[in-house]
């Protein structure tokens, strides 16, 4: 992957994009634009804390699972199928040569995969800006 790839190895979705930080304090970063957007983070899960508590080990990997249930909602009542893919995530990441990158599902993708309306789309599609803010 390039170091400013936002490019995915398979077409399925995932745009990821490199981070100048280490994973942790991107997603550090990454969090406090979410809350100061006035978004509510539903969960940060620290995949490597979860593994060396579990006795393995990997780099650092971190998920944030966000959103604005006034935005998600419309979609979900629209197509009850786009719940499987909201509340938005992004994946926060080290790979084995220590470089960090950010990973989330293309909002095209989700408006495509569940049949959604491009208009009911607009509020989720934020989630570009906030990966590049905290890149």
């Amino acid at each position: 992957m390039s170091a400013d790839s936002n490019e995915s190895p398979h077409d399925n979705g995932v745009v990821t994009v490199a981070s100048t930080q280490g994973a942790v304090v991107t997603a550090d970063k990454l969090e406090a634009l979410i809350r100061a957007r006035g978004l509510t983070v539903f969960a940060r899960i620290d995949f490597s804390g979860d593994a060396a508590r579990a006795g393995l080990t990997m780099p650092p990997s971190q998920l944030l699972v966000f959103g604005n249930p006034q935005a998600g909602t419309p979609l979900m009542q629209a197509v009850p199928t786009a719940a499987l893919d909201l509340p938005l995530k992004v994946l926060v990441w080290e790979d084995a040569d220590g470089g960090s990158w950010l990973s989330y599902n293309a909002p095209d993708y989700l408006r495509a995969r569940h049949g959604l309306d491009a208009a009911l789309m607009k509020p989720v599609s934020g989630v570009a800006a906030l990966v590049e803010a905290a890149r």
